[in-house]
This record gives C-alpha cells, structure tokens and sequence, in this order.
C-alpha cells in the first residue's frame, strides 16, 4: 500500500479558516480550534443577518411610510388599501423613498388615491 501524506491538504484547510479569523481578536486569529470555533459561529450568524437584514428594511419603510401618511391625516393601512384599490403597484420601499424625498409628490400620491 502506498503511503499517503496529508500535510499539504492540512495546511490549506487550516490556513483557509485562519485567514477567514484575520482580524478576530486575541487567539480567535491565531489558534486553529478557537478560530475555527469562531468562524463557523460568525458564518451561522451572517447567513441569519441576511434574512434579519430584509425584515428591519421592510419595518423601516414601513414606518416611514406611516410618518409620512400620518402628516397627511391618513393611517399607514389605509394608505397601502388605496394603493391597491387604485391599482398603484409602488412597492414599500420606493413609496418610503418618495416620502422621504419628495413630500408634495407622496402627498398628491395620497390625493390621487381618494
């Protein structure tokens, strides 16, 4: 049987968990089992984050949205039921950004609906 040497494909898997660590700090970039430990902990929260990330975005909108509505004497759940008897297809997030940018616009948005 020929013998086999695994020092090579050692390495490269260590060395590809420490520099994935780099910039952890005190032995979590240094020690292989501490990094290790600590990457894939970091790696289960950042694929959490990203769905975390869609649901904060949508609840700031929609509060924007509201603030928005409110200063023009409507609530937030009339406003989207306008929008979609209307049949304005303006999704949250470019209805916040027209609240946000352009008042007088979301304003007559609101007027257009009534």
């Amino acid at each position: 049987m020929v013998r086999v040497k695994r020092g090579n494909v050692a390495r490269k898997r260590r060395k590809k968990i420490l520099s994935l660590a780099s910039g952890y700090r005190g032995a979590h970039s240094v020690l292989f089992r501490v990094a290790n430990q600590q990457v894939m902990k970091a790696l289960r929260y950042s694929y959490i984050g990203r769905k975390q990330k869609k649901r904060i975005f949508r609840r700031i909108w929609i509060s924007r949205i509201n603030a928005a509505s409110r200063i023009n004497d409507v609530s937030y759940s009339q406003v989207i039921n306008k929008f979609k008897k209307s049949n304005i297809d303006l999704n949250r997030k470019m209805l916040s950004q027209i609240a946000i940018l352009d008042a007088s616009t979301f304003k007559s948005l609101i007027e257009v609906t009534n």
